[in-house]
């Protein structure tokens, strides 16, 4: 069984995704700690032609605290009607505005407090769009093991989940090493995406945007086609 493993993330890029859908089973994980300027509770859009930085306002986040016990703030409510009106300006011209906008105001219009909540519906909702099958669930709610850090404790969710194939975005080349988990009988291979380009209007392409911009621009066969378009190694 293929699984994958990775914190929740605010509208991840398609690598994320990807990743998602190339696993038979993906594991949240929410109960490690918050990396503050990380990509947990921010995010990339397209507003005029540029790349623009969006972040849902957290309340007392700390890189102290584990990700699902941290709440959003009370400005978060201010920031989701600003943020769909952002992506109504910027996208309402885009071919597949008037579905993904309302999937957008779906997630983003949540009214959880709960940081881990609101993420992982994110992601379930994307999912359900974009026809990926894979079973999603938390850290948190099944795993029993904060005890253990790092490369430990993904091996021992693998051990836990009898999965017997590892992916793992291709940046833990760095931290992830094949012999360890080959001595547990689990092989462990990394994603590398291709080059995914399409129309984003007239503008110069920018690559790696939020989930959002893919979904805006292209239907979901396409995307499809997208999420198969890297190798592993």
């Amino acid at each position: 069984m293929k699984l994958a493993i990775m914190q929740p993330y605010l509208f991840p890029y398609i690598g994320y995704f990807q990743l998602i859908a190339a696993a038979e089973r993906f594991v949240v994980l929410d109960d490690v700690n918050h990396i503050k300027r990380g990509w947990v509770n921010r995010n990339r859009i397209l507003v005029r032609g540029e790349p623009h930085l969006f972040t849902l306002p957290l309340r007392d986040a700390s890189q102290n605290r584990h990700i699902n016990t941290i709440e959003l703030a009370p400005s978060a409510r201010e920031w989701q009607t600003a943020f769909m009106r952002t992506l109504e300006l910027n996208y309402r011209k885009a071919p597949e505005f008037p579905t993904v906008f309302e999937l957008c105001r779906n997630i983003v219009m949540n009214e959880t407090l709960s940081l881990a909540d609101y993420l992982r519906h994110g992601l379930q909702q994307v999912c359900a769009y974009l026809k990926i099958a894979t079973a999603v669930g938390e850290s948190s709610a099944v795993f029993d093991n904060q005890n253990l850090a790092g490369q430990e404790r993904i091996i021992d969710i693998c051990r836990r989940a009898h999965s017997g194939h590892y992916l793992n975005p291709i940046g833990g080349m760095e931290i992830y090493n094949r012999n360890a988990f080959a001595a547990h009988g689990i092989r462990l291979n990394f994603i590398q995406s291709g080059d995914i380009r399409y129309k984003q209007f007239d503008h110069n392409f920018v690559p790696w945007l939020s989930i959002i911009d893919i979904m805006m621009f292209n239907p979901v066969g396409e995307i499809g086609r997208m999420l198969n378009l890297y190798t592993l190694v």
